[in-house]
């Protein structure tokens, strides 16, 4: 904020939604998504188009609640470009403060009443802290000590909705969108990030993403660094031991590892490290 005129404010959002509109491909939805926008930061306690259209236009709730609608829900236009444009007009502002340190892939829960929503199921909900009926959304942002910009943003689809041919039709989810678990979502975001050349960072994740192996293994061939939380029960080598490659077999019986030959420990347990 500008640190108190709220007419500064109000002209700063109104250039910064004016800029976002530059990739919604019509000019026509310019005004929706500034009263999108604006229903958003509203001090209302549910964010669909109904309420928003209330207290964005009360004197035409109606005509003002399907035009919202057919915004968020019928017009054409990209998320994938919209997130760009955002971080083209916000990661300046944010490197004022120094330069991205970190990658962070975490999730996003939504807490949701019904069961029509694409992806709600019963799920872990990091809103509420519990397992409840919500959507879940895997992103990845930019950070550094002062500020954080999300630059991906994928809703999660649990395999029993991507199963579902009936449900899925309802819904009207693409044919081309199968089922990929949190941690495949995530290394997907990495590599499109990392292809589009943004500035790198040490990969941060807790153990809902740090406890898959396969995710790890593809981040360090990345070339990329990480910090991840890690189940107790997962197996590492203990300082100064690790396996070597494969040995080419000149003397009968099985090949030996290091530790075999020399005589240290196995892989232990996090729990059991010194």
């Amino acid at each position: 904020m500008d640190g108190g005129s709220s007419e500064g404010s109000e002209a700063r959002f109104a250039a910064y939604v004016e800029g976002l509109g530059s990739v919604l491909g019509h000019a026509d939805r310019q005004q929706p998504m500034h009263d999108y926008c604006l229903g958003l930061l509203m001090p209302i306690e549910r964010k669909s188009v109904e309420p928003m259209a209330a207290v964005t236009a009360p004197a035409q709730v109606a005509a003002k609640h399907q035009s919202l609608l057919h915004f968020v829900g019928n017009a054409p236009w990209s998320d994938t470009a919209m997130l760009a444009k955002v971080g083209e007009l916000v990661r300046p502002a944010i490197e004022r403060s120094g330069p991205v340190e970190a990658w962070i892939s975490d999730d996003t829960g939504f807490p949701k009443k019904g069961r029509h929503s694409v992806g709600v199921t019963r799920q872990y909900c990091g809103q509420l802290g519990k397992q409840d009926n919500c959507q879940v959304a895997v992103t990845l942002s930019l950070a550094n000590h002062d500020a954080r910009l999300p630059i991906a943003y994928q809703l999660y689809l649990p395999e029993d909705w991507a199963k579902d041919q009936a449900r899925r039709q309802r819904a009207k989810i693409p044919e081309t969108i199968a089922f990929q678990t949190k941690p495949e979502i995530a290394l997907e975001q990495i590599k499109v990030a990392r292809t589009a050349g943004l500035p790198q960072g040490v990969v941060l994740m807790d153990a809902g993403y740090g406890n898959d192996t396969g995710l790890r293994t593809e981040i360090t061939a990345l070339g990329m660094s990480y910090v991840a939380g890690i189940g107790p029960n997962t197996s590492v080598w203990p300082p100064g031991a690790a396996p070597l490659p494969p040995q080419t077999r000149s003397w009968r019986g099985r090949p030996q590892t290091r530790l075999q030959r020399d005589g240290e420990h196995q892989p232990i347990t996090v729990k059991h490290l010194p």
